[in-house]
Formats: C-alpha cells, structure tokens, sequence
C-alpha cells in the first residue's frame, strides 16, 4: 500500500513510490520523475483508506528518486528565480511579434531539460517565429507552448472564490463540467455576472453542485404567474423557495403570503391579479451592459492541456 503521495498539476495528489533505500517523512521535499521530467515536490503521508482507494482505481503512481539535498534545495530557489525572467523574456517576445496570447505562467522542470509556457488565447495562434526566437534565447532545452483555457489558468493558478475558500479547480476539481445560463435561472440565482461568474469569467463551477436537489425540489412547483387556491382564497404565484418547499401567492386581496407547497393547489381559473413583485434576490441583480452568454463555456473555457 502507498503511504505518501506528492502534490502535482492542478494540486492533485499523486501516489508514490519509494525505494527500500529512501527513508521518507511527512513534509519533505523530493525529486520525482514525470512525463515532463524530474520535479521537486513535496511528501505528504496518506493514510490507509486513501492508500485503498488507489489501489482500487488502479492510479499511476511516480517514483522517487531522491530527497533533495541542501544543494538541491539551493538550486531548486535558483529554478524558480529563473521561471520568472523566462517568463518575462517570452512576454517581451510575444509583443514583438504582435501576437494576440496572454502568458500565464512558466515552469522549468528540475533537471532544466523542459521549460513549459503556458498561453490563452481567443483564436488559435501562429507561433513559428516566436519559437524560433525562443530557442535562441534557451538554447540546450526542449520549449513547449501549450494553450490552456481561461478555467485552466486559474487552475493552475490558485486563489480565493466568492464563497472565500481555494478555488475548486485548483483544490479537489478534476474535471469541468459542462456549465450554462439554465443551471443558474433553475436554481433562482440573480442574473448578474458578479454574482454567477469566477475569476476565470466563466459560470461558477459549484452551479452544478446542488442543482439536481433544486430540480427535485422543484418538481411539485406551480410555476411563477400560474392561478392557485390557497387557503387564504385564489391568488397567483409570485415566485418560489425551493430550498424551503414554499410557494408566494399575491392573493386577490393585493397580499403577498408564503404556503408550504403541500397547501396550494393549481386551478383553471381567471384570477384577477397583476404580478409585480419582485424574488427575494432581486436586491443583488445588477445593471451591467455585457453579453450574459459570454459567461457560459466555449472552446477557450478549458482544455485540459495542463
């Protein structure tokens, strides 16, 4: 059974393997080989019932090479100094090629065989030339561009969401669902990109968490402006709670009342009544001259190309 792991892409936790001549401890740093290279990465201990399940699911694990030494350590703060004037090297380069790509983020592997450039970009990008000129500046190493998506950058990336947690797809995320504008109106959240979108600008990912509870809740719903009996008399639905199993009804007596679902019941009849009353949530929506569907996901959302 595997008892440490490392974390790797996107904070994801790998299983490792440990020669009988390493001795390892929790908080470590070692050297591991991966499909990119040797990495420098830090030993977590894992307990038994994590061990199992990757047994079950049968994970790749990576292998240890070695524990990094005071030397390693010294040149592994030499490497990360690096990343950062690559990345402003190729950041120049981009400009003067005019190339339409945002630069996110530069990794160089340990060993110093691979540096990695990670891009957005809204069209696909032509850049023969800037490689050419990137294999000028670091020479003796293999350069890979990769585009990412924008929900990819700030992956890698981390940060805080609305909710004041890590970002979920920088945390325990593995894959991004597909996420559009009826997730949100289903479950009554305002319309407003401020209160439905991430930093990545796209939909919340968390949208898709809880949405099949509402669609249950849901299910023995009036719609909005359709005529019940309560009993208070006739009335029409303002809006609806689904979390709390209630339905507003303005009554023909101008008053606006909440009843548990199980109390109304639809009716075939012309109720004179004018629905303006607003949801519960209204006070959050927002006036914002933008395309609400650039929200939703497209091509330039995710890639998996991390």
């Amino acid at each position: 059974m595997y008892k440490f792991a490392v974390r790797y892409l996107k904070n994801t936790f790998y299983p490792i393997i440990v020669p009988d001549t390493i001795t390892l401890h929790d908080g470590q740093m070692v050297i591991v080989r991966t499909e990119k290279g040797e990495e420098a990465l830090k030993v977590f201990a894992v307990n038994k019932e994590v061990s199992k399940a990757w047994e079950n699911t049968k994970t790749e694990p990576l292998t240890v090479i070695r524990v990094l030494s005071q030397r390693d350590l010294q040149t592994l703060d030499d490497i990360k100094k690096e990343e950062v004037t690559s990345f402003f090297k190729c950041q120049e380069l981009v400009k003067q090629h005019g190339l339409v790509m945002n630069l996110v983020q530069c990794r160089i592997t340990f060993d110093r065989k691979k540096i990695t450039f990670y891009y957005t970009a809204p069209e696909r990008v032509d850049f023969r030339a800037l490689l050419k000129d990137l294999t000028h500046v670091f020479t003796r190493v293999r350069i890979d561009l990769r585009h990412i998506g924008v929900r990819d950058e700030t992956s890698i990336l981390d940060g805080v969401g609305l909710c004041g947690r890590p970002f979920c797809c920088s945390s325990f995320l593995r894959k991004f669902a597909t996420i559009n504008l009826k997730l949100a109106k289903d479950q009554g959240m305002p319309i407003a990109p401020g209160k439905i979108s991430g930093t990545c600008g796209r939909l919340l990912c968390c949208l898709t968490y809880e949405y099949e509870n509402y669609i249950d809740a849901a299910k023995d719903m009036p719609p909005v402006g359709s005529s019940v009996m309560t009993p208070e008399g006739l009335g029409k639905v303002c809006y609806l709670q689904f979390l709390n199993g209630t339905v507003a009804v303005k009554t023909e007596d101008g008053k606006v009342k909440e009843f548990p679902k199980g109390d109304i019941e639809m009716v075939d009849a012309d109720v004179n009544v004018e629905i303006d009353v607003q949801p519960l949530n209204a006070s959050y929506v927002e006036e914002v001259d933008i395309d609400i569907k650039q929200l939703e996901d497209d091509k330039n959302s995710s890639t998996g190309n991390v």
